[in-house]
């Protein structure tokens, strides 16, 4: 496994990326609305992101080998949705959940970042599971040190979501980002601690656990993109680019409007 330390250089340039990623949430927020379509979220985000802070979006016809190029510039996935929902013309109802998930290019640098959004008001489950995933996601991030393994940041992961009765989606994890969206290492939501790669000061990442209120079985829409829970269940996830320090970690993708750690 090859694994790229970043220089100082590509560091400040990932801060960046991931501020700017970051800022189309914030802007995006407001849109997320009762009768709002996935397809105007989408294109209020493009619009942003080329428009205003001159980013590329970097979904925006990627295709990694045996997939069709994705169409939009976003993700959007709602409700048992679990990840890499395209775009459309179906309307958010109140009561949806939806994971907004933005990766912009600046300078050539990714910054990969994503949050759940309520539709009106969330059910009491659906409530639970984002505030569960979000602190899981934040419990994945606190694992992150020099000399900790990969395996630390998925076990706790995937202790305290089963704790709470939740699954974790074993198909999708983490990933390596700089130059490329994704490299290595890949950072998976569940595994034994002390285990795995060893972290090192300079590796940049993301973590963004797929949590599943019901069943951890998932499968592939016909659009070859779009990704569901098999039981129908609800999904959430969050994510952050993360930056393993001389110290411990530093998340890069942040703003003003980045919602705050949760307590300890």
């Amino acid at each position: 496994m090859s694994v790229q330390i970043k220089t100082p250089e590509d560091i400040e340039k990932m801060r960046e990326a991931g501020r700017l990623a970051s800022e189309v949430l914030d802007f995006i927020g407001a849109h997320v609305r009762p009768g709002v379509t996935t397809d105007e979220i989408d294109k209020l985000c493009h619009d942003f992101m080329v428009g205003v802070q001159g980013t590329v979006p970097a979904p925006l016809n990627y295709a990694p080998p045996g997939y069709p190029p994705f169409p939009k510039s976003i993700c959007t996935s709602v409700n048992h949705v679990v990840c890499h929902g395209v775009p459309g013309d179906k309307k958010l109802k109140g009561g949806d959940v939806v994971n907004v998930d933005i990766t912009v290019i600046k300078d050539g640098y990714h910054g990969d970042t994503s949050r759940m959004f309520y539709v009106g008001e969330p059910s009491i489950q659906a409530r639970r599971l984002c505030e569960i995933t979000f602190d899981c996601m934040w419990r994945g991030i606190r694992a992150v040190k020099p000399g900790a393994f990969l395996g630390d940041i998925g076990h706790v992961i995937q202790t305290h979501a089963e704790a709470q009765g939740f699954s974790i989606v074993r198909e999708f994890c983490g990933h390596g980002i700089g130059k490329r969206f994704h490299e290595e290492p890949q950072v998976l939501h569940y595994g034994r601690p002390h285990t795995g790669l060893k972290l090192l000061p300079g590796m940049t990442f993301t973590i963004e656990p797929m949590i599943n209120a019901g069943k951890a079985g998932i499968r592939q829409l016909a659009d070859g993109w779009t990704v569901v829970t098999k039981d129908h269940s609800l999904s959430a996830q969050w994510e952050h680019t993360v930056l393993v320090t001389d110290t411990g970690f530093e998340v890069l993708t942040v703003s003003a409007g980045t919602p705050p750690a949760p307590q300890v």
